[in-house]
């Protein structure tokens, strides 16, 4: 299954209801994971532009939904999820993509 970061920021109302009321918030990701068809990997809590990683793996439409649904509730903001891949998985990407290349034509090139 393809394996997805996400980092994003609490917002300050979020930030204002864990000092009054501390939570661990792992195992409420786990479940909006589990739910949209993914699991949950590993979450940390990030110093620096960002106050959060996860990374999970699932379908692509399991983590846009879960990015959707974490991002409509409101205690976060400025989500960003990448797509990772093993080494041997871009290995093969690249083998296909050079197969690919030979016949492909950049747009304004002559051909």
């Amino acid at each position: 299954m393809p394996l997805f970061i996400t980092q994003g920021r609490f917002t300050s109302e979020a930030l204002r209801g864990m000092l009054a009321n501390p939570e661990n918030r792992e195992e409420a990701v786990s479940q909006l994971f589990a739910k949209s068809g993914g699991k949950l990997l590993a979450y940390y809590m990030t110093f620096g532009e960002y106050d959060f990683l996860v990374v999970s793996e699932g379908p692509h439409e399991g983590a846009a939904v879960a990015a959707i649904v974490a991002g409509a509730g409101g205690g976060v903001t400025d989500l960003k999820t990448t797509l990772a891949l093993s080494a041997a998985d871009m290995k093969a990407a690249f083998a296909k993509a050079g197969t690919v290349a030979a016949s492909f034509r950049s747009a304004g090139a002559k051909g």
